[in-house]
């Protein structure tokens, strides 16, 4: 299937329908779909919002000629029906859900603004952008079974609505349908990633201490995220506390201020360069007296936690010859009752476990007054690099960027970990240049190149291709 004359009509295809791209994931990306499980309904398990967005990307696929199911609003997917019927099909799944907004956006974080050949909105990287890719991968086969050829085997889109929380639509899924000979999805970087850290979270709970010095905390928005902004209440006068780097103080009502802090934020899997602002808060309550005695104690939690991003100070570091070190990050910190709630996210590798970091936590907790539960957990996930479907992927990816293409391993949780033979696969791309002001997934004013985009787009089309040759 894929020669010379392929490539040319992939080329000419892309040309052709790039602007109905952008404009499709400008569609996406002014849905502020958030999940919002206060609000759910039957046929909208993740609320209103993310549903919204859903039915949008629905709506686009049967536009783009793909035969669409929509699966009780907690997912859906789009087919190009193969030979092979709907019981045996290679699959893309991205998703269209989204981290929250968070501050600090210089461009509408709700529509798609088009910059020095960057696109910016939320979504454009994580995961509207390459999910729409997915759709016109598939919409270039669909022509192709409409003018007659036919496919060796079904190819599915699957539209994931809840990746950024919990990844429940997944397992409802695979409860449902079989899974596919083989899937990767578009909500990673390139070359390839066929290896994924476990996921843990888990959150302490402070005794009900919170009052005496500290009104409240507040910081982060997502256990999954670097804080960059976090804020504190405190019984102070504001004119009397001192000036300090990355952190603002202002009045708050009769007797009290309001200290915030900003950090740099980024992905909980990606902590290097970032700069945690609830660690930046902590450190500045604690030299500043602002705090009663139950509340210091949960103070020098906040400074163990943020002393580094890998759990060496607190006891948890662990690493291995797959997937490096173990990372830890204090996502957020709320006031609830009278007690301070801060969450932790870890991503570790083989070396440990869910429950040897239960137990370290726990104790550490104990120390400072503190109880800890985990929340969620979730093994390690490894691919061989060495098997045919990845190679394909791996050689479409060579033969375009003109580089070495070798499949690595990651701290983030893509789709890919709830299947047996799946992998996830682009489109960003980690070493490009990019300007200053374009920002990252999860971020502000979160951008990604169109030339990369395009790109991703012809990859993805010549690698379905190479994969419906398989013997699968």
């Amino acid at each position: 299937m894929v020669d010379e004359q392929f490539k040319q009509q992939v080329d000419a295809y892309v040309d052709e329908v790039w602007e109905d791209v952008v404009a499709d994931i400008d569609r996406l990306v002014r849905h502020e779909s958030v999940e919002d499980i206060s609000a759910a309904e039957p046929g909208k398990p993740w609320g209103p919002a993310s549903n919204a967005a859903l039915v949008e990307a629905e709506q686009m696929a049967e536009r783009l000629g793909l035969d669409v199911t929509d699966v009780d609003g907690y997912l859906g997917f789009a087919d190009v029906p193969g030979a092979s019927g709907p019981e045996r099909y290679l699959a893309t799944i991205a998703h269209t859900d989204i981290v929250p907004l968070g501050l600090g956006w210089t461009f509408p974080a709700l529509e798609v603004t088009r910059k020095d050949g960057y696109l910016v909105g939320r979504g454009v990287q994580d995961d509207k952008g390459p999910f729409v890719l997915s759709l016109y991968a598939a919409n270039f086969f669909a022509r192709r079974v409409a003018a007659g050829e036919a496919l060796p085997y079904t190819l599915r889109c699957i539209i994931g609505n809840n990746e950024e929380t919990g990844m429940g639509d997944v397992p409802y899924y695979l409860e449902r349908y079989p899974e596919p000979l083989f899937c990767f999805s578009p909500d990673a970087d390139f070359p390839l990633i066929c290896g994924e850290k476990g996921l843990y979270q888990g959150r302490f709970t402070s005794d009900q201490v919170a009052g005496e010095k500290i009104v409240e905390l507040d910081g982060g928005t997502v256990p999954n995220a670097i804080p960059g902004q976090a804020t504190a209440v405190v019984r102070a006068d504001a004119a009397s506390l001192p000036a300090a780097e990355r952190v603002s103080v202002e009045p708050a009502g009769d007797g009290l201020a309001r200290v915030t802090t900003t950090g740099v934020g980024g992905h909980a899997s990606m902590p290097a360069g970032t700069v945690n602002a609830i660690g930046v808060l902590a450190r500045y309550l604690l030299a500043n007296d602002l705090a009663g005695a139950g509340e210091r104690d949960f103070l020098e939690l906040l400074v163990t936690l943020t002393e580094d991003a890998y759990g060496r100070a607190s006891g948890i570091a662990a690493t291995d010859d797959k997937f490096g070190d173990l990372t830890c990050v204090a996502g957020t910190v709320r006031t609830q009752g009278g007690r301070f709630v801060q969450t932790v996210d870890s991503r570790y590798p083989t070396t440990t476990s869910d429950a040897a970091i239960t137990e370290r936590l726990a104790a550490l907790g104990a120390g400072h007054g503190c109880s800890f539960e985990q929340t969620s957990s979730d093994a390690p996930f490894y691919q061989s690099p060495e098997s045919p479907e990845i190679q394909a992927l791996l050689d479409t990816y060579a033969e375009y960027s003109g580089e070495e293409a070798k499949a690595f391993t990651i701290g983030g949780g893509t789709y890919a970990r709830h299947f047996r033979r799946a992998c996830a696969f682009g489109p960003n791309l980690p070493n490009e240049e990019r300007p200053v002001w374009a920002g990252t997934e999860h971020g502000p004013d979160e951008a990604i190149s169109e030339e990369s985009l395009r790109q991703a787009l012809k990859i993805y089309i010549v690698a379905i291709a190479r994969l419906m040759e398989l013997d699968l």
